[in-house]
Formats: C-alpha cells, structure tokens, sequence
C-alpha cells in the first residue's frame, strides 16, 4: 500500500524570527520512515501576506469599511495610511536582512510614518549609540510593525499579536464553549488570508494527512480555524494535533466537540504516537494498539494507550529537517534592545535538544510528572555534532538556540570538546540551571566552542524560597556560577518569579535587593520576573497543601485543564507587586535606576530590604576552597602546540640549559621560560592536551608523567607562575 504524503503545519503564531522545530523533528523522523512530508510555518507566511503593499490595503479598506471606534493613535495611523502602504514592503526586506542599505534613511531620516509606539524613541538614542545604525533601524522598524499591530488588533482581529494568537481563547480553557463560539463565527480578515494560505497549500501537496503542531495556548485558534476549513472542504483528509499544548493542557480530555475538527490528539513526543496512527489509517495496525492518542469512537472520547511499543530513543529521532520552510523570509526584529533579550527575536537560530527532558526534574513548580520532562535520556556528543553538521548544510545557518529544560553540564563539556576537536564553528545558547557543575573553566570551554548566551531559573532569589521549591542551588551559588560565564564573555538571562506560596511582602522586595545586585555587580545582563502558575502537572499542584496553599481551582472540565487558580494565606497580595517588579528590572538591563531605593519601584509602601548591599559582591570574592584542583579532572589546553627552543647559558661556571615556549595565539603570543626538564615535560603534555585533537588526560596522568628530576615537586609546580601563566591562558580543568 502506498504511504500518504503528509503536510505538518505550525499554526499562528510563534516567533517571527525563526521557525519553532516541532515540525522540523517529526518531518525528519517520518521521512527516515519513507514517508513524503512537506512542512509550512503559517506564522511568517501570515504574517508576510498581511505586512505587503496588496495586504495593508486590504486591512486599510476593512478597517475603514468597518464600523469601529477608533482610538487616536488608530485615526493618525489610517491619516498615514499612504505612507505605511509605500514603506511596508522595503521595511520587510530590511527585517529579513535583504536590504540592509535602508538602515540609514530609517535611522536618520523621516522615512517611516510613527504612531504612539515610538514616543519611547527619544529613550534609545544612548542605547544605540555605540552600536551602530543597523541596530537602531532594525528596532525602529519593529516599533512600525507593532504601531501596525495595534491598529489590526483595535479593529478587524482582536486576536492578533506578533508571538500569539487567540491565546487568552486557549488559556485555563477547562471549557470549549469560547473557542466553539469563535469557531462559528465568521472568519475575519486575518483568518480569511489564513484560510488562503491553507488553499493554496493543499492543492500544492495533495495531502492525506494534515498534522497540527499546537506549542502554546497561541496555536489553538489558529490550528482549529484551520482544521475546521479542511473538515468542510476536504473531509476525507486526516487531521492529527500534537505538541506542548495538549501535552499540558489536554491530558484528561473528554470534549467531542474537539473531534469535529481534529481526528487524532497525541501527547508527548510525537514520533511514536504519529507513526502508530499513519500504520493504522493503512491497515497496518490495530486500533487497539495506538500509543497515547486521543480519538472519538460512537461518539465518546477515548485515550488509547495499548502500544507495547517502547518510546522512539532520543539517538533514533533523527536530524531536524527544516526543508521547505522559507528560511530567508524569516524576520530578524528587536522589541527590547537589551543585548541578551533580544535573541528570542532578533537571529536565526536552528533549535535542537542536547538530551531528552531534564536530569534535575525536582523542582516543585515545574511539570516533572510528565514524560517531556520526567524522561531524561542523553545522545552522544558525536551524534549531537553529526547533526549540527547536517542542520548546518541543509540551512546555510550557524546559530543553534539549544531549547532542553535545562543542557546538562556533562552533555555540553563532551559537545563543546567534540566542537572545538571537529572545527565546527557555531554560535550557540541555551538553558542551563545555575549549578556549582559550571565552573569558571567549562564556562571558557563553552564560550571556546561558541556559546554566547545562557538563560537560567533563579526563581525566587530567597534561599528559604528555592529550598521549598527544591531547585538545588542558593543565592551565593548562582552568584559565582553566573560571574564564571559573564567572566567568559558568555551573557546570563535569568528566569525570575514572584508569588510562590508562603512568600511573604519581605521576601518579594528582598528577592529584588539580590536581582538589584545581581545586575550592579553585572554577573547577569537580562531577566525577566513571571507571576507563579500553579499547574496540575507539578508537585505543588498535585500535592498544595504541603505548600500552604488551602483551595485550589477550577474544577476539572472536559476540555484544557492545567493552569490552576489558587488561595495562598500565608503570603502576601502578589498581585500588587507585578508592575513594579517589571519596571525595575526594565531598568536594571539598561543600566538605569541602580542606586534608586527599591521603594522607588512601587507607589505603595514597601518593607526595607533585610539583604546586606554587599551581599552578591561577598559571594563573588569568596575564595575557592582548598583542593580545587581534584587529581581526576580531565586537563585540555585550548590553544596552539607552542613552539620549542632550548638555550645554554654558564652561571658560576656550570653550564645551565633553559627551555622557551613560545605559543602563538589569536589574541596575543606569549612565551614560559623555564628549565629544560620542566620545558620538554611541558611541550609534550601540551601536544596532547590541544584541544582539535586532544587525549583525555586527568591531572593524576600528569602528576605521574611529571619528571623526577625536574627542580619542583608536582605540588609546587601547581602552585609556580608557569602554572598560573598557563591557566590563565586557555589551560582548563574540567
């Protein structure tokens, strides 16, 4: 029987940037299946169709056309709208880096019409003026796109926003009467030029089977909308829905009328589940048989779970294949210019996983029940490279966002080693836990083999808070890990939280004072504070009343049930305290508001901080222990094989031979003088130890090739300027 060819589409809207990899993955696994699989990203071609000269017409003429009521700022843009429809279509090439002689005339000229989104420009003049023009048009031109967006969404599509759509529709949905009622009703602008690209796409690819890949709340609409025109016009193609969202969300579903649009709900990595479901649509395979999938059979959902199956490893998935999304169309934009915020939106980045769910899976905030997180499997570094290597060839793209739960340090040793061993130049960055495993050297051997960025879950900076939440590391820990990478030349984002339970009015306004320092001493470059989500997949949700938590809602429904509300006695109105924790850390990234009291920050009264103000600084000087340098850690040099030459010279009438490396690096040569012995014992570990084609030698196997004879003991050549020179310079123990 012939396999059925296969589209896999990612609904509006993710990034604008780079294409989100669900479908990447599983068009990769399919096609080593022998399956023909074609992929559309419909975030961008949406969003390409509406941002064009023939697109803004259309809004334009549907807004006006339209009975409305206009705020200000929508007027002005409509007064303007000559202007918008002539500079849209050059502004999108310059996004997509087609057009980068625009920079100037956006820049420095009045090319662009402005509406209210720019009356924060007058604040980025200092921000860019080190950077360059190209920096500052590309996020003058974002704020174009946004003053655009605003008008779209006052008006024709109060659903739209650039990164989401429809979310607050999907969000804590334990019922599907909202998103039904929105189904049903006419399609509007944007879902019409949706609904094109849908057309357009199904008579290209002739699909039997349209795969939905929902990541967030935002994809829901916009993939139901999608299946909904499918079901009415093509009803005997297959619709299949995966992904983040049913993960989370639909893990207890019973809805029916979900089935109106979709056939087949899976949960977890998709692998499995879809290649059980396209052996079953051929007759290959029992129904009974399906792993993890939802479907409705005489009218009643059922979850059919009877595969013996074992899960797809995470070495056997395959590479991502990111054929057929339209790379070069992707837009590089920047909403915050702060260096290290920016690359959620700013760069193409390939997206790929180190290892399969998290090593840590304790954090009690988090959904470690579920098998994304809870089954943690790893791949060889080797392997990871291999498809680095075929990621790179097939996309002509360097930058790779590394998006595990958290990359375990082992796992990104062994791949930056295998980088740095294989020359393959990358740019990279990913999450990480801020643990003590991440030294200052493996922070230099990362920053080595490419990586620029890191982002990690500090949570509630209060020691009492992360111990509740088991997250496994302290306020002082997170200081040196995060000064080890800024040390490095690697930027540090961190993920921050406010109203867990029990946290008190205190311990918000001091979690501030620590974040304050964090940034004043600049161990981090970026943060974000997210309010507590308690979910029903987590071990607060599962089990509140360990947490103080006394009632916990909704009830469940037959539809999305994840997000939950909750009463929290012991701690204070967190609510309160949101907006001034945003604004504060706005500032603290762009260097702003410092010195300022932390009472500066809200217009009610707060506590004083109970934090002493040197504290991060404390945690940052505190000196290593004693026996740092354990025998077993594995030594590699990162630079040249240096050059080898031996003098003579007579003192007191014995002659005396010396020894002089000298290393030619990138940055600066330098040169080590020492004896002969001490020399030639040196140039040959460091033969072996460079790291493009480096022996795994410990410290032990140095202590014990070390020459008898040399002048110093082992102990006190560890502790002689040679030694110190030469870490200093690219020598590592890892």
């Amino acid at each position: 029987m012939e396999k059925p060819t296969i589209l896999l589409i990612t609904p509006p809207l993710t990034q604008l940037n780079t294409p989100y990899p669900a479908t990447a993955y599983i068009k990769g696994f399919l096609q080593g299946q022998g399956y023909t699989v074609t992929q559309a990203d419909f975030g961008i071609e949406l969003v390409l169709r509406m941002f064009t000269k023939a697109g803004l017409q259309r809004i334009f003429e549907a807004v006006e056309a339209g009975d409305y009521e206009l705020s200000d700022n929508s007027r002005r843009i409509l007064r303007l709208k000559r202007e918008y429809v002539q500079t849209i279509e050059p502004v999108i090439r310059f996004l997509q880096n087609k057009d980068m002689t625009l920079a100037q005339q956006i820049s420095y000229s009045r090319f662009l019409p402005e509406a209210s989104r720019f009356d924060q420009v007058d604040d980025i003049d200092w921000a860019f003026g080190s950077m360059g023009i190209t920096d500052r048009a590309r996020h003058l031109a974002t704020l174009y796109l946004e003053d655009l967006g605003d008008l779209i969404k006052e008006t024709i599509c109060p659903y739209f926003a650039f990164s989401r759509y429809a979310d607050k529709l999907a969000m804590s949905a334990t019922s599907f009467d909202s998103l039904e009622e929105a189904l049903q009703e006419e399609p509007n602008l944007v879902d019409q030029m949706l609904l094109e690209l849908l057309e357009e796409r199904l008579q290209e690819v002739q699909p039997a089977i349209v795969g939905f890949s929902i990541p967030f709340p935002g994809n829901l609409y916009g993939g139901l909308r999608l299946a909904q025109y499918i079901k009415q016009k093509y009803p005997h193609i297959h619709t299949m829905m995966g992904g983040g969202y049913p993960n989370t969300e639909l893990r207890s579903l019973r809805e029916p009328r979900l089935f109106k649009y979709i056939d087949f709900v899976t949960l977890d990595d998709g692998e499995g589940p879809w290649l059980k479901i396209l052996e079953y649509l051929q007759g290959q395979r029992q129904i009974d048989l399906l792993q993890r999938t939802f479907m409705l059979l005489d009218g009643k959902v059922e979850y059919i779970n009877g595969c013996l199956d074992k899960d797809i490893p995470h070495t056997e998935v395959g590479t991502p294949d990111y054929s057929d999304l339209k790379l070069q169309e992707y837009l590089s934009v920047i909403d915050v210019i702060n260096p290290m915020h920016r690359l959620w939106s700013d760069g193409r980045w390939n997206k790929l996983t180190v290892a399969h769910g998290c090593y840590w899976k304790r954090c009690s905030f988090c959904d470690i029940t579920l098998d994304y997180i809870s089954r943690y499997e790893t791949a060889p570094a080797t392997l990871l490279v291999d498809r680095i290597e075929q990621i790179i060839a097939q996309t002509g793209q360097t930058g790779f966002h590394f998006v595990d739960e958290a990359a375990p340090p082992a796992a990104l040793r062994d791949l930056a080693i295998e980088l740095i061993r294989r020359g393959v130049k990358i740019t990279w960055w990913g999450n990480i836990r801020f643990e003590k495993t991440f030294t200052p050297d493996l922070c230099r051997l990362l920053a080595a083999s490419g990586c620029i960025a890191v982002s990690g879950g500090l949570e509630v900076a209060s020691d009492r808070l992360l111990d509740l939440m088991q997250k496994g590391v302290s306020i002082a820990q997170v200081a040196r890990v995060t000064h080890g990478f800024t040390e490095a030349g690697i930027m540090v984002h961190a993920y921050l939280m406010y109203g867990f339970p029990t946290q008190t009015a205190q311990e918000t306004i001091d979690s501030l004072e620590v974040v304050r320092q964090l940034f004043l001493t600049g161990v981090i470059q970026s943060g974000y504070w997210h309010r507590f989500s308690m979910t029903a997949h987590s071990p607060v949700g599962k089990n509140p009343e360990k947490y103080g938590v006394v009632k916990v809602g909704p009830e469940e429904g037959g539809f999305a049930y994840n997000d939950l509300w909750h009463e929290d006695p012991q701690g204070t109105d967190h609510e309160v305290f949101g907006e001034g924790l945003a604004k504060s850390i706005y500032n603290f990234m762009h260097g702003v508001g410092l010195e300022e009291p932390l009472s500066f920050w809200f217009d009610f009264k707060v506590p004083r901080t109970t934090v002493a103000r040197d504290l991060i600084a404390r945690a940052i000087e505190e000196p290593q222990k004693a026996g740092s340098e354990r025998r077993n850690m594995r030594v590699l040099w990162l630079g040249h094989v240096p050059e080898i030459e031996f003098t003579m010279y007579a003192k007191k009438g014995q002659t005396i031979e010396r020894c002089e490396l000298t290393f030619y690096e990138k940055a600066e040569d330098f040169q080590v003088k020492t004896t002969a012995t001490i020399g030639q014992w040196l140039f040959e570990q460091i033969t072996l130890l460079a790291a493009e084609d480096a022996a795994t030698v410990t410290l032990k196997d140095l202590e014990e090739s070390y020459p008898q004879d040399a002048h110093l003991s082992f102990q006190e050549f560890l502790a002689s300027p040679t030694w110190f020179e030469l870490r200093e310079k690219g020598l590592l123990l890892l």
